[in-house]
């Protein structure tokens, strides 16, 4: 396996923003020291400020354990697409692939593996239930609960997918020891993201057809932790689809929408917002330009947040009431924000990796 590790600039002088008062700029999304990749990187994972993993289509995965100054190679696969990551602690993480059938040179058809090392190795996760084709998603909850009279945690980790279909959906609810699948069609023909904010709140990003032409926006929730599923929100446009989820708040949420209309003169594009925990959603003019597709977004709170698109990000202070480009990188995938030590760090993967520091 290859260890190679690759160094940017010294971590000292980046990583740590300068002392109060002394700043004569607002903070910046700073690019980190990354391999070169052609296209979309799809996740990233940040525990705190130091601990990381990110990974590509190319079937790599790499680890930080600075901040992201220097990255080691943990793992090379080609064949595999890493579509999705989520890490329990430093040592428990899963990987999704995205499986055959779908882009190309894809071969590796598990669709999820484990690491119980911190991504030294990983091994394929035995589903029981209908088969899982790809993952795009990755959620991970932690719920307190008493256990002997020591205050404990409940891990529950749902991993869905794909683009494309078939939507189906993978949980366990011991920690990532065990896994079921559904198959989630009847609601949903794809799962492109998610999130649970709560055991028995959560949503999923989709789409209502493979055929993505005839393809609408949908997002579903439930509140009975996953056990039935509502359609709280269907676009009126063919070519769109949702894309990644958001929620800074237990009302306030956003999710992107993304278009793929071919007609020019179909430009506006949008993100949805709710303000009543996801009962219902409302449409937020993003911006009014054909070339753009949106896909990841993140809020440090509820007015205050980000969408990586192509050809480039948007930040909203309002939120999302107005919109206003900003250098963070082309075609942010997936944005995660990590609060460390009374310091809110934002990590934005796309074609690069970038940090904010706030």
């Amino acid at each position: 396996m290859d260890r190679r590790a690759f160094l940017g600039v010294s971590g000292a002088a980046a990583l740590w923003p300068l002392a109060a008062g002394a700043e004569t700029t607002p903070p910046a999304w700073v690019r980190l020291p990354t391999e070169p990749y052609r296209g979309k990187q799809d996740d990233v994972v940040f525990l705190d400020r130091l601990t990381g993993w990110y990974g590509n289509g190319l079937g790599r995965l790499f680890r930080t354990s600075d901040g992201g100054q220097t990255w080691t190679r943990l793992l090379d696969r080609p064949g595999t697409f890493i579509r999705a990551l989520g890490f329990v602690d430093a040592k428990l993480g899963f990987m999704g692939n995205i499986g055959p059938g779908y882009f190309p040179n894809v071969t590796d058809p598990v669709p999820l593996y484990r690491t119980r090392d911190g991504g030294e190795q990983w091994e394929p996760v035995s589903i029981t239930g209908p088969a899982v084709t790809g993952i795009c998603a990755i959620n991970v909850i932690r719920e307190p609960l008493i256990n002997a009279g020591v205050l404990d945690h409940r891990v529950t980790i749902r991993a869905g997918g794909r683009v494309g279909g078939p939507a189906l959906m993978a949980t366990s609810h011991d920690g990532g020891e065990t896994w079921t699948s559904e198959d989630l069609s009847a609601h949903t023909a794809m799962i492109l993201d998610i999130l649970f904010v709560s055991g028995r709140v959560g949503f999923i990003a989709g789409a209502t057809s493979t055929d993505v032409q005839a393809s609408t926006a949908l997002i579903l929730r439930t509140d009975d932790g996953g056990k039935s599923w509502t359609r709280v929100y269907e676009g009126g446009r063919p070519w769109e689809l949702t894309w990644k989820v958001a929620f800074p708040s237990e009302a306030v949420g956003y999710v992107t929408v993304q278009s793929y209309n071919p007609d020019p003169a179909a430009s506006r594009r949008y993100v949805a917002r709710t303000a009543d925990g996801g009962r219902t959603w409302t449409e937020l003019p993003l911006v009014d330009n054909a070339a753009v597709r949106a896909f990841g977004v993140g809020f440090v709170d509820e007015n205050r947040g980000w969408v990586g698109a192509v050809p480039g990000g948007f930040e909203t202070r309002d939120g999302g009431k107005t919109w206003t480009p900003t250098d963070m990188g082309v075609a942010v995938n997936k944005i995660r924000l990590v609060k460390d030590g009374g310091r809110t760090s934002l990590y934005a993967i796309g074609t690069d990796l970038y940090r904010l520091d706030l």
